[in-house]
């Protein structure tokens, strides 16, 4: 892994810097990625500074919208990925065509695929690493910055409720409070839905299945459930945490089908590790929480079968 200093040193050598985040992106891939982007260009007024990955962002354009990026920018330029584990899931695929890779991430390093690379893996968001990168290279830190990078951290953490969260989260919280930010509007954006993401979340509760022990539910949103209430894919990210809020339940798939067909599985856990089972299915992420692909119903069903297995170990070995 390199250091701050070392990846500084690489960011002064380049006038043109893009940056990446991955695909579906949350408020941590969007705030690292907007935080990165807005900090260098209030110190570097002369370099071009962009942010690019698909244009829909859900509900999530109040932390950052993405810049129109051409095909020439990418010529001599430099490429920083924030917050994306492996090469499938980083949101537009034209990173292949700068000079020089740089990755910041905190999920597992399983696809080693920078130049130059930043990963821990201890850290609850890479909001939080980006926060300790500005500091350590006296970087600008503004209201606008800090909210960004608060916001991807409150959404990594689940509100400061899940392991990853340290001390030295609460430490990075604190700077970033001090510029000013308003945490509670912050709060706000990322919990309202609107009444129609509202009716989606009620009917994935009606389309949940459980397994016959009850400790894994499964969860199926179709393209025509999308389009009868209005919803777009991204914004059905709301119903992901759903089937958690029941007693009982100890892993869960919510999974969206795609226009194309294809399905976006999100995995989320209260204990059994799950990153694995993603990484088998093009996906990858947290130990409690990952994202894959399914092509059709038959990997859907082995998917969960294999959630099924995983739970039902971690309840033999737990007991």
């Amino acid at each position: 892994m390199n250091t701050f200093d070392e990846i500084f040193s690489k960011i002064k050598q380049y006038p043109t810097i893009i940056l990446h985040r991955h695909t579906n992106p949350d408020p941590d891939a969007i705030g690292s990625q907007a935080a990165l982007a807005k900090s260098l260009r209030l110190q570097f007024p002369d370099k071009k500074i962009l942010c690019t990955g698909e244009n829909d962002v859900g509900d999530l354009d109040w932390i950052n919208t993405m810049d129109e990026v051409k095909d020439e920018d990418y010529q001599g330029a430099l490429v920083i990925t924030t917050d994306t584990a492996n090469t499938p899931r980083i949101s537009d695929q034209r990173y292949r065509l700068g000079d020089y890779l740089i990755k910041i991430d905190h999920h597992p390093d399983v696809d080693p695929y920078a130049d130059m690379s930043y990963v821990d893996s201890k850290a609850a968001a890479a909001c939080e690493i980006i926060a300790d990168f500005i500091e350590a290279e006296g970087l600008p830190l503004t209201q606008e910055i800090a909210l960004a990078l608060y916001a991807g951290i409150v959404g990594d953490t689940g509100r400061f409720m899940y392991d990853a969260t340290s001390a030295h989260t609460f430490e990075v919280v604190s700077r970033l409070m001090e510029t000013g930010i308003d945490i509670s509007q912050i709060a706000r954006n990322e919990s309202e839905v609107t009444f129609q993401q509202a009716k989606l979340q009620s009917l994935a509760l009606e389309k949940m299945q459980l397994d016959e022990s009850g400790l894994v539910a499964i969860a199926v949103i179709s393209q025509a459930d999308l389009k009868d209430l209005g919803v777009t894919q991204p914004q059905a990210s709301v119903t992901v945490s759903t089937p958690g809020r029941i007693k009982g339940i100890l892993t869960w798939l919510v999974i969206v089908e795609k226009e194309d067909g294809t399905y976006r599985v999100h995995y989320r856990s209260k204990g059994p590790h799950i990153n694995k089972l993603a990484e088998a299915h093009d996906g990858g992420g947290h130990e409690l929480a990952s994202g894959a692909t399914a092509h059709d119903q038959v990997e859907i069903d082995q998917i969960f079968q294999e959630l099924v297995e995983v739970t039902k170990k971690y309840k033999e070995d737990h007991e």
